[in-house]
Protein backbone atom coordinates (compact mmCIF):
# COMPACT_ATOMS: atom_id res chain seq x y z
CA UNK A 1 0.00 0.00 0.00
CA UNK A 2 2.80 2.38 0.91
CA UNK A 3 4.63 1.53 -2.29
CA UNK A 4 1.47 2.23 -4.27
CA UNK A 5 1.16 5.67 -2.70
CA UNK A 6 4.80 6.43 -3.44
CA UNK A 7 4.29 5.48 -7.09
CA UNK A 8 1.24 7.72 -7.34
CA UNK A 9 3.12 10.58 -5.69
CA UNK A 10 6.08 10.24 -8.05
CA UNK A 11 3.73 10.03 -11.03
CA UNK A 12 1.95 13.22 -10.01
CA UNK A 13 5.27 15.00 -9.47
CA UNK A 14 6.64 13.90 -12.84
CA UNK A 15 3.38 14.85 -14.50
CA UNK A 16 3.63 18.31 -12.96
CA UNK A 17 7.25 18.66 -14.07
CA UNK A 18 6.33 17.89 -17.66
CA UNK A 19 3.24 20.12 -17.54
CA UNK A 20 4.98 23.28 -16.29
CA UNK A 21 8.46 24.65 -16.97
CA UNK A 22 10.11 27.45 -15.02
CA UNK A 23 13.43 28.57 -13.54
CA UNK A 24 14.73 26.80 -10.44
CA UNK A 25 16.78 29.31 -8.42
CA UNK A 26 16.80 33.12 -8.64
CA UNK A 27 18.89 35.62 -6.67
CA UNK A 28 16.96 38.79 -5.76
CA UNK A 29 17.42 41.90 -3.62
CA UNK A 30 15.27 42.49 -0.54
CA UNK A 31 12.62 45.17 -1.00
CA UNK A 32 12.51 44.77 -4.78
CA UNK A 33 10.16 42.84 -7.07
CA UNK A 34 10.68 39.77 -9.24
CA UNK A 35 8.61 38.22 -12.04
CA UNK A 36 8.76 34.46 -12.62
CA UNK A 37 7.41 32.92 -15.86
CA UNK A 38 5.72 29.52 -15.82
CA UNK A 39 5.38 27.83 -19.22
CA UNK A 40 2.63 25.23 -19.70
CA UNK A 41 1.34 22.97 -22.44
CA UNK A 42 -1.25 24.23 -24.88
CA UNK A 43 -3.98 21.86 -23.64
CA UNK A 44 -3.91 23.58 -20.24
CA UNK A 45 -4.56 27.11 -21.47
CA UNK A 46 -8.05 27.23 -19.90
CA UNK A 47 -7.01 25.77 -16.56
CA UNK A 48 -6.74 27.88 -13.42
CA UNK A 49 -3.13 28.75 -12.58
CA UNK A 50 -1.76 29.72 -9.20
CA UNK A 51 1.27 30.61 -7.11
CA UNK A 52 1.68 28.47 -4.03
CA UNK A 53 3.99 29.42 -1.15
CA UNK A 54 5.79 26.80 0.95
CA UNK A 55 8.61 24.29 0.84
CA UNK A 56 6.36 21.20 0.47
CA UNK A 57 3.85 21.02 -2.35
CA UNK A 58 1.23 19.21 -0.28
CA UNK A 59 1.31 21.87 2.44
CA UNK A 60 1.87 25.07 0.46
CA UNK A 61 -0.49 28.02 0.73
CA UNK A 62 -2.13 29.64 -2.29
CA UNK A 63 -0.76 33.15 -2.62
CA UNK A 64 -2.71 34.13 -5.73
CA UNK A 65 -4.77 32.50 -8.51
CA UNK A 66 -5.75 33.57 -12.01
CA UNK A 67 -9.38 33.56 -10.88
CA UNK A 68 -8.71 35.10 -7.46
CA UNK A 69 -6.58 38.20 -6.99
CA UNK A 70 -4.47 38.95 -3.95
CA UNK A 71 -6.12 41.89 -2.13
CA UNK A 72 -2.83 42.93 -0.50
CA UNK A 73 -1.15 43.54 -3.86
CA UNK A 74 1.98 41.65 -2.87
CA UNK A 75 1.33 38.89 -5.40
CA UNK A 76 0.24 39.38 -9.01
CA UNK A 77 -0.52 36.79 -11.67
CA UNK A 78 -1.29 37.06 -15.39
CA UNK A 79 -1.91 34.40 -18.03
CA UNK A 80 -0.74 34.87 -21.62
CA UNK A 81 -2.58 32.07 -23.39
CA UNK A 82 -1.00 32.89 -26.74
CA UNK A 83 2.49 32.44 -25.31
CA UNK A 84 1.26 29.62 -23.03
CA UNK A 85 2.87 31.32 -20.08
CA UNK A 86 1.49 32.59 -16.82
CA UNK A 87 3.66 35.06 -14.94
CA UNK A 88 3.73 35.57 -11.19
CA UNK A 89 5.15 38.75 -9.65
CA UNK A 90 6.21 39.01 -6.02
CA UNK A 91 6.55 42.55 -4.65
CA UNK A 92 8.35 43.89 -1.57
CA UNK A 93 10.57 40.85 -1.17
CA UNK A 94 11.70 39.80 2.30
CA UNK A 95 13.93 37.06 3.62
CA UNK A 96 10.82 34.95 4.28
CA UNK A 97 9.84 34.94 0.59
CA UNK A 98 11.89 31.90 -0.37
CA UNK A 99 9.95 28.77 -1.42
CA UNK A 100 7.28 28.85 -4.12
CA UNK A 101 5.49 26.66 -6.65
CA UNK A 102 4.09 27.45 -10.10
CA UNK A 103 0.79 25.59 -9.78
CA UNK A 104 -2.07 24.61 -12.03
CA UNK A 105 -5.42 22.94 -11.40
CA UNK A 106 -5.79 19.62 -13.17
CA UNK A 107 -8.85 17.48 -13.60
CA UNK A 108 -7.98 15.18 -10.72
CA UNK A 109 -5.63 17.26 -8.58
CA UNK A 110 -3.36 20.28 -8.71
CA UNK A 111 0.19 20.06 -10.00
CA UNK A 112 3.13 22.36 -9.51
CA UNK A 113 6.83 23.01 -10.14
CA UNK A 114 9.10 24.34 -7.41
CA UNK A 115 11.40 27.38 -7.61
CA UNK A 116 13.51 29.06 -4.95
CA UNK A 117 14.26 32.72 -4.31
CA UNK A 118 17.57 33.68 -2.73
CA UNK A 119 16.74 37.01 -1.08
CA UNK A 120 19.76 39.09 -0.11
CA UNK A 121 20.25 42.53 1.38
CA UNK A 122 23.29 43.11 -0.80
CA UNK A 123 23.86 42.72 -4.53
CA UNK A 124 22.30 39.61 -6.09
CA UNK A 125 24.78 37.05 -7.39
CA UNK A 126 23.16 37.27 -10.86
CA UNK A 127 21.04 40.11 -12.21
CA UNK A 128 20.23 42.07 -15.38
CA UNK A 129 19.80 45.79 -15.97
CA UNK A 130 16.10 45.39 -16.86
CA UNK A 131 13.93 42.30 -16.52
CA UNK A 132 11.64 43.46 -19.33
CA UNK A 133 13.17 44.79 -22.54
CA UNK A 134 11.91 45.81 -25.99
CA UNK A 135 13.53 45.06 -29.36
CA UNK A 136 12.60 45.92 -32.94
CA UNK A 137 12.14 43.65 -35.93
CA UNK A 138 15.30 43.36 -38.02
CA UNK A 139 17.49 45.05 -35.43
CA UNK A 140 19.82 43.80 -32.71
CA UNK A 141 19.47 43.84 -28.96
CA UNK A 142 22.06 43.37 -26.22
CA UNK A 143 21.46 41.95 -22.75
CA UNK A 144 23.99 42.38 -19.95
CA UNK A 145 24.07 39.72 -17.24
CA UNK A 146 25.96 40.81 -14.12
CA UNK A 147 27.31 37.96 -12.03
CA UNK A 148 29.53 37.26 -9.05
CA UNK A 149 29.15 33.49 -8.81
CA UNK A 150 31.13 30.77 -10.53
CA UNK A 151 29.94 28.24 -13.07
CA UNK A 152 29.03 27.97 -16.72
CA UNK A 153 27.39 30.97 -18.36
CA UNK A 154 24.49 30.41 -20.76
CA UNK A 155 21.53 32.11 -22.38
CA UNK A 156 18.32 30.11 -22.86
CA UNK A 157 14.77 30.53 -24.04
CA UNK A 158 12.24 29.20 -21.57
CA UNK A 159 11.21 25.70 -22.65
CA UNK A 160 13.67 25.62 -25.57
CA UNK A 161 17.38 25.37 -26.24
CA UNK A 162 20.33 27.19 -24.67
CA UNK A 163 23.50 28.80 -26.04
CA UNK A 164 26.56 28.11 -23.91
CA UNK A 165 29.43 29.12 -26.17
CA UNK A 166 30.42 32.38 -27.80
CA UNK A 167 27.87 31.96 -30.60
CA UNK A 168 24.77 30.02 -31.50
CA UNK A 169 21.12 30.45 -32.47
CA UNK A 170 17.68 30.26 -30.90
CA UNK A 171 14.62 29.98 -33.16
CA UNK A 172 16.78 30.94 -36.14
CA UNK A 173 18.09 34.11 -34.50
CA UNK A 174 21.87 34.42 -34.28
CA UNK A 175 23.40 34.97 -30.86
CA UNK A 176 26.86 36.09 -29.85
CA UNK A 177 28.05 36.02 -26.25
CA UNK A 178 31.21 37.32 -24.63
CA UNK A 179 32.60 38.83 -21.45
CA UNK A 180 32.46 42.55 -22.27
CA UNK A 181 33.97 43.49 -18.90
CA UNK A 182 34.77 41.75 -15.62
CA UNK A 183 31.72 39.99 -14.15
CA UNK A 184 29.50 41.05 -17.05
CA UNK A 185 28.29 38.49 -19.59
CA UNK A 186 26.92 40.17 -22.73
CA UNK A 187 24.48 38.49 -25.12
CA UNK A 188 23.59 40.03 -28.49
CA UNK A 189 20.62 38.79 -30.54
CA UNK A 190 20.81 39.83 -34.21
CA UNK A 191 18.06 40.20 -36.80
CA UNK A 192 15.15 40.05 -34.40
CA UNK A 193 11.83 38.60 -35.50
CA UNK A 194 8.39 38.84 -33.96
CA UNK A 195 8.66 35.13 -33.08
CA UNK A 196 11.48 36.01 -30.69
CA UNK A 197 8.99 37.58 -28.28
CA UNK A 198 8.91 35.62 -25.05
CA UNK A 199 10.72 34.70 -21.85
CA UNK A 200 14.45 33.96 -21.72
CA UNK A 201 16.83 33.41 -18.85
CA UNK A 202 20.45 34.08 -18.19
CA UNK A 203 22.30 31.51 -16.07
CA UNK A 204 25.57 31.41 -14.19
CA UNK A 205 26.10 28.03 -12.57
CA UNK A 206 22.82 27.01 -10.91
CA UNK A 207 21.48 30.60 -10.59
CA UNK A 208 19.11 32.00 -13.22
CA UNK A 209 17.45 35.34 -13.90
CA UNK A 210 14.43 35.49 -16.25
CA UNK A 211 14.19 38.22 -18.92
CA UNK A 212 11.14 39.06 -21.03
CA UNK A 213 11.84 40.23 -24.59
CA UNK A 214 9.09 42.01 -26.51
CA UNK A 215 9.87 42.28 -30.23
CA UNK A 216 7.78 44.81 -32.11
CA UNK A 217 7.86 46.78 -35.33
CA UNK A 218 9.46 50.20 -35.30
CA UNK A 219 7.20 52.89 -36.72
CA UNK A 220 8.42 56.14 -38.23
CA UNK A 221 6.40 59.10 -37.05
CA UNK A 222 6.35 62.54 -38.66
CA UNK A 223 6.06 65.46 -36.31
CA UNK A 224 5.16 68.91 -37.67
CA UNK A 225 6.24 71.95 -35.72
CA UNK A 226 4.90 75.38 -36.66
CA UNK A 227 7.13 78.20 -35.51
CA UNK A 228 6.29 81.91 -35.66
CA UNK A 229 9.00 84.44 -36.41
CA UNK A 230 8.48 88.13 -35.72
CA UNK A 231 10.17 90.88 -37.74
CA UNK A 232 9.88 94.29 -36.11
CA UNK A 233 10.43 97.67 -37.79
CA UNK A 234 10.61 100.86 -35.74
CA UNK A 235 9.21 103.90 -37.55
CA UNK A 236 9.52 107.38 -36.01
CA UNK A 237 7.12 110.08 -37.04
CA UNK A 238 5.01 112.85 -35.55
CA UNK A 239 6.73 112.40 -32.23
CA UNK A 240 5.42 108.80 -31.98
CA UNK A 241 7.12 105.48 -32.30
CA UNK A 242 5.30 102.96 -34.43
CA UNK A 243 6.27 99.33 -34.28
CA UNK A 244 5.32 97.29 -37.31
CA UNK A 245 5.43 93.56 -36.81
CA UNK A 246 5.46 91.11 -39.67
CA UNK A 247 4.43 87.59 -38.77
CA UNK A 248 5.86 84.81 -40.85
CA UNK A 249 4.92 81.21 -40.47
CA UNK A 250 7.29 78.48 -41.47
CA UNK A 251 7.08 74.77 -40.89
CA UNK A 252 9.77 72.40 -39.77
CA UNK A 253 9.12 68.76 -40.60
CA UNK A 254 11.20 66.27 -38.73
CA UNK A 255 11.21 62.53 -39.22
CA UNK A 256 11.54 60.91 -35.86
CA UNK A 257 11.98 57.29 -34.89
CA UNK A 258 9.52 55.42 -32.78
CA UNK A 259 9.46 56.56 -29.14
CA UNK A 260 11.93 59.37 -29.84
CA UNK A 261 11.49 62.62 -27.98
CA UNK A 262 11.39 66.13 -29.50
CA UNK A 263 14.78 67.88 -29.23
CA UNK A 264 14.37 71.17 -27.33
CA UNK A 265 17.56 72.61 -28.86
CA UNK A 266 15.67 73.45 -32.06
CA UNK A 267 13.89 76.28 -30.22
CA UNK A 268 17.06 77.97 -28.98
CA UNK A 269 17.90 79.87 -32.22
CA UNK A 270 14.36 81.27 -32.86
CA UNK A 271 14.03 82.34 -29.24
CA UNK A 272 17.46 83.99 -29.30
CA UNK A 273 16.60 85.92 -32.48
CA UNK A 274 13.29 87.00 -30.96
CA UNK A 275 15.00 88.26 -27.81
CA UNK A 276 17.55 90.26 -29.84
CA UNK A 277 14.78 91.84 -31.93
CA UNK A 278 12.84 92.86 -28.84
CA UNK A 279 15.97 94.40 -27.30
CA UNK A 280 16.72 96.39 -30.49
CA UNK A 281 13.13 97.65 -30.72
CA UNK A 282 13.17 98.76 -27.10
CA UNK A 283 16.51 100.53 -27.60
CA UNK A 284 15.25 102.45 -30.66
CA UNK A 285 12.07 103.37 -28.82
CA UNK A 286 14.08 104.66 -25.86
CA UNK A 287 16.34 106.81 -28.12
CA UNK A 288 13.39 108.39 -29.97
CA UNK A 289 11.53 109.01 -26.76
CA UNK A 290 14.61 110.67 -25.27
CA UNK A 291 14.97 112.95 -28.31
CA UNK A 292 11.33 113.92 -28.16
CA UNK A 293 11.55 114.72 -24.46
CA UNK A 294 14.64 116.86 -25.07
CA UNK A 295 12.90 118.82 -27.83
CA UNK A 296 9.88 119.43 -25.65
CA UNK A 297 12.03 120.64 -22.76
CA UNK A 298 13.81 123.20 -24.99
CA UNK A 299 10.47 124.58 -26.10
CA UNK A 300 9.04 124.75 -22.61
CA UNK A 301 7.02 127.78 -21.66
CA UNK A 302 9.19 130.74 -20.76
CA UNK A 303 7.95 133.28 -18.29
CA UNK A 304 9.49 136.79 -18.24
CA UNK A 305 8.77 140.17 -16.75
CA UNK A 306 9.02 143.51 -18.57
CA UNK A 307 9.19 146.69 -16.53
CA UNK A 308 8.52 150.07 -18.03
CA UNK A 309 9.82 153.09 -16.23
CA UNK A 310 8.23 156.55 -16.58
CA UNK A 311 9.88 159.84 -16.30
CA UNK A 312 9.81 161.47 -12.90
CA UNK A 313 9.59 165.22 -12.75
CA UNK A 314 9.40 167.72 -9.91
CA UNK A 315 6.85 170.47 -10.13
CA UNK A 316 6.02 173.40 -7.93
CA UNK A 317 2.39 174.18 -7.51
CA UNK A 318 1.82 177.54 -5.88
CA UNK A 319 -1.43 179.12 -5.30
CA UNK A 320 -1.58 182.72 -6.33
CA UNK A 321 -2.37 183.53 -2.82
CA UNK A 322 0.40 181.53 -1.39
CA UNK A 323 3.83 182.90 -1.62
CA UNK A 324 5.66 180.05 -0.11
CA UNK A 325 4.60 177.08 -2.09
CA UNK A 326 5.95 173.69 -1.41
CA UNK A 327 7.61 171.52 -3.86
CA UNK A 328 5.68 168.29 -4.74
CA UNK A 329 7.22 165.34 -6.35
CA UNK A 330 5.21 163.22 -8.63
CA UNK A 331 6.42 159.73 -9.31
CA UNK A 332 4.77 157.90 -12.03
CA UNK A 333 5.93 154.39 -12.54
CA UNK A 334 4.23 152.07 -14.90
CA UNK A 335 4.77 148.35 -14.61
CA UNK A 336 3.72 146.05 -17.28
CA UNK A 337 4.19 142.34 -17.12
CA UNK A 338 4.10 140.35 -20.25
CA UNK A 339 3.94 136.56 -20.07
CA UNK A 340 5.22 134.97 -23.18
CA UNK A 341 4.27 131.43 -23.77
CA UNK A 342 5.59 129.68 -26.77
CA UNK A 343 3.89 126.39 -27.19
Amino acid sequence: MAAHLIVLFLFSVLKGVHSITTVSKVSVKAGKSISIPCLYHYQYRDHVKNLCEGYFWKFCRYAVKTNEADPSGKYLISDDKKQRTFTVTINHLTNQNTHYWCGMEMNSSDTGVYFQLLVTNGTPSLYVDHQRITGYIGENITIRCHHSSSGEMKWCRLGRNCVTGSSGSIDGTTLTAHMSEPNVFTVTMSGLKSENTGWYWCAKGDIQIPVYLNVTEKFNTTTTLTTISITSHAVAGNGKLTTMEQWNNFTIVENKQHRASFPPKILIIPLSVLIVIVIVVLFIWFILRHKKSKAESSATAMVGEEVTYSEVRTKKKCSPKVTNCSTMKTLSVQFSVNILVNL
